[in-house]
């Protein structure tokens, strides 16, 4: 308590103690929740405010949780007592250069309000999560979020040029990693270190971002399969023929159904595709023909097309897609019973030609753990979101299902892939990261890891207990 009077006085009209409003940015939707709530919620309004925040805590050794818009899925935006620091009232778009290809933005920036303003001058930024209605840019680059156009477009790493940060230390110093421009060697690659990093290495304040024109052209294609082989076997070959994917997502049937009743929709029977390829309008036709030619070959008992995304969008079609997460809510409260379940949304990622044995292997432990698997995911670069529901009141499913999830992560390092391809380690990844850095013989990464978390933050007051533990924090 006494952390947040002292605050108030360095930060007034920033820090607000209300008991309801603390526990709200307590909790994320993957059901990780503070066991010790913080003292206050921040808000800072400038740089200055940040450093001031910053140079307090660093003295008074006070836990210090950064947040976006609190959509994380990892436990990465759970604090353990301290503050939380929101960015939310950070939300300028400082700069927007069309001829240097970049945008400046505040980390309170919301992704989709980004996007509407760029969209009306004939460009984007193409990281695009579900959540990207209310993600923020600082958000995005802590955890290194991507999306759906990822197949095409990579992830937050891909697009980030340049960052202004504030570092806990003494005077709370503030960096500026990167450059405005795309080739820049100022020997490490500290910007990019930083995204990713959850908030354990600095306050992310704002970034430069590199922007895009929009799509000349874009056909999309929804198709229905009998199989989920069936239906990554067709993205395998999409991605053989050298097709530019710029969106390929799947739904299983279940989930597919599910999701069409949350939204009043009908939809046919069968595991959805939606998959979209970035070419020019005198392509479009031969384009849509591949697509839909592709899908009956690998026995699509149903394909429609749309000429753009935007008329993929009027139709329905990416509304279908974004609706994964509320359709695994949806079937989970239904099949369990309970009002409130908890639902485990997994984020693996295997090279796209094993995706059809990751699919089987995670339906085989599903089956075998006697739990309701629900898929969905981005699978033009390989990445699952195998999810399973439970009642948090039953220790035994609360317990069968941290099996399953710690099972899923096991079944992507034995394909050949990684444990957490966007959702980030935060604190229920910490075990899949060890097991997978020991899977290919580079334990000693951890270490290092660690290392680095003590020169950024020799405290350890950001985000401590996040993805490496701090050992021998000063």
């Amino acid at each position: 308590m006494a952390a947040a009077e002292e605050l108030e006085a360095i930060l007034p009209g920033r820090v607000y103690r209300d008991e309801y409003l603390v526990a709200l940015y307590s909790r994320e939707p993957s059901g990780a929740r503070a066991e010790r709530l913080p003292s206050a919620v921040v808000f800072p309004e400038s740089l200055e405010d940040v450093r001031r925040l910053v140079r307090y805590a660093y003295r008074r050794r006070v836990p210090v949780y950064p947040q976006g818009s609190g959509t994380s899925l990892s436990g990465s935006a759970v604090p353990e007592d301290g503050v939380v620091v929101s960015m939310e009232r950070m939300d300028r778009v400082r700069r927007v250069s069309l001829a240097d290809g970049y945008v400046e933005a505040e980390a309170g920036v919301r992704l989709g309000e980004l996007n509407a303003l760029l969209a009306g001058r004939g460009y984007m930024f193409p990281v695009d999560p579900a959540s990207q209605a209310v993600a923020t840019v600082g958000g995005a680059v802590n955890s290194g979020a991507g999306g759906m156009r990822g197949a095409r477009y990579g992830t937050m790493r891909d697009w980030v040029l340049g960052l202004e940060a504030v570092v806990a230390d003494e005077e709370a110093s503030v960096i500026r990693p990167g450059c405005l421009t795309v080739k820049c060697r100022q020997g490490y690659d500290v910007a990019r270190l930083i995204v990713g990093s959850e908030g354990t290495l600095a306050l992310v304040v704002s970034a430069v971002l590199r922007i895009t024109p929009l799509p000349e052209a874009s056909p999309t294609v929804l198709a229905f399969f009998p199989s989920l082989r069936d239906l990554a076997e067709a993205v395998v070959e999409l991605r053989e023929r050298g097709l530019p994917l710029l969106i390929a997502e799947f739904m299983d049937e279940e989930t597919v159904s599910a999701a069409a009743e949350f939204l009043g929709m009908k939809v046919p029977r069968g595991h959805m595709l939606l998959a979209s390829i970035e070419t020019c309008r005198e392509a479009v036709n031969r384009v849509t023909e591949t697509l839909i030619g592709v899908a009956r070959r690998h026995r699509a008992v149903h394909a429609e097309a749309a000429p753009g995304l935007r008329e993929a969008e009027e139709r329905g079609f990416l509304r279908l897609r974004r609706s994964l997460f509320p359709a695994q809510l949806h079937v989970s409260r239904r099949v369990l019973g309970v009002e409130n379940p908890l639902v485990y949304v997994e984020d693996v990622a295997v090279p796209p030609s094993r995706l059809p044995e990751a699919v089987e292997e995670v339906r085989r432990v599903s089956e075998e753990m006697g739990l309701r698997v629900l898929m969905g995911g981005h699978v033009g670069d390989g990445n699952l979101h195998p999810a399973v529901g439970f009642d948090p009141r039953d220790p035994g499913q609360a317990r069968r299902v941290h099996e399953w999830f710690h099972e899923v992560m096991g079944i992507a390092v034995r394909l050949g892939g990684t444990v957490s391809a966007e959702h980030g380690i935060g604190l229920l990844k910490k075990q899949g990261l060890r097991m997978e850095l020991e899977a290919r013989g580079s334990p000693r990464l951890l270490d290092i890891m660690a290392a680095l978390k003590r020169v950024f933050d020799p405290r350890c007051i950001l985000n401590p207990g996040k993805v490496v533990d701090c050992g021998g924090a000063g």
